[in-house]
């Protein structure tokens, strides 16, 4: 192989930066220890395949498209919503972000990644629209995790993501979460009675 990987070797120590890079949302409902990126980034993945299959779309383009969505955040931070009213309403293109990211990669490479990026930031694509409905619904899951542990301030981040989805499957998927409690995963594989 001819490329140098340098610049790929230096991304991966910088994408590594996210499972310590906290979502700032929460701290505004009183979360003491919120999730950090890659933690929500890795149930975002998940949830985007299941939607996806159950949409008719592809599920390995929704959750490759789930896993790099917040990899800007490596250079911004996690902004919240209220923290972006204070940067003069424009914020960083996540495009520019990953643009500057793949910078020295194997051009095959850096277009593959940028590609995604659009893609996802374009919000046309079956894929695309399935993985930016499990961002919204991975919010709404942390928020009713996060609710059930005592902070009843997430209910706004319930409420608002639960609106903010649009597939069929999403929003059905949405409505079992919210008939489902947090630990009736664990009741049932006990054999106890829901």
């Amino acid at each position: 192989m001819a490329d140098d990987l340098t610049p790929v070797a230096r991304f991966a120590y910088e994408a590594g930066t996210l499972k310590a890079t906290k979502r700032t949302g929460w701290w505004m409902a009183g979360v003491k220890d919120p999730e950090t990126v890659a933690e929500h980034s890795w149930r975002v993945a998940l949830l985007a395949s299941v939607i996806a299959k159950l949409e008719g779309a592809d599920p390995a383009q929704a959750a490759l498209l789930a896993v790099w969505h917040d990899t800007g955040e490596t250079r911004t931070g996690d902004v919240n919503h209220l923290g972006k009213k204070y940067t003069g309403g424009t914020e960083a293109d996540p495009r520019d972000i990953v643009s500057d990211q793949v910078s020295g990669f194997p051009e095959e490479l850096a277009q593959a990644v940028r590609d995604l990026i659009g893609e996802y930031e374009a919000k046309e694509s079956p894929e695309a629209v399935c993985a930016r409905d499990a961002d919204k619904l991975e919010c709404m899951i942390q928020g009713i995790e996060y609710r059930d542990q005592g902070y009843a301030n997430t209910q706004r981040w319930i409420d608002n993501s639960r609106g903010r989805i649009v597939t069929k499957s999403g929003q059905a998927l949405a409505d079992a979460v919210l008939a489902t409690g947090s630990l009736d995963w664990f009741r049932a594989a006990l054999g106890e009675a829901p």
